[in-house]
């Protein structure tokens, strides 16, 4: 998950043209899926992040966090 989504979201925006392409509806369905859990993936990095920047501030600074 080091790349936070991303890769999903490639690959599941080549699986959806591949499946509107082929006529597959199935796989363009799996594509959207992956692309969904891309962005998902993205959103919890971001929010990792900031929890991560915050305990730190916290930790730096005991008077501000209260």
């Amino acid at each position: 998950m080091a790349d936070k989504g991303g890769m999903d979201k490639a690959k599941g925006k080549a699986k959806e043209m591949t499946g509107k392409v082929t006529g597959d509806r199935r796989q363009q369905a799996e594509g959207k899926m992956d692309q969904a859990r891309g962005e998902a993936k993205k959103v919890r990095g971001k929010a990792e992040e900031q929890a991560r920047r915050a305990r730190r501030s916290a930790q730096e600074n005991p008077r501000d966090a209260m």
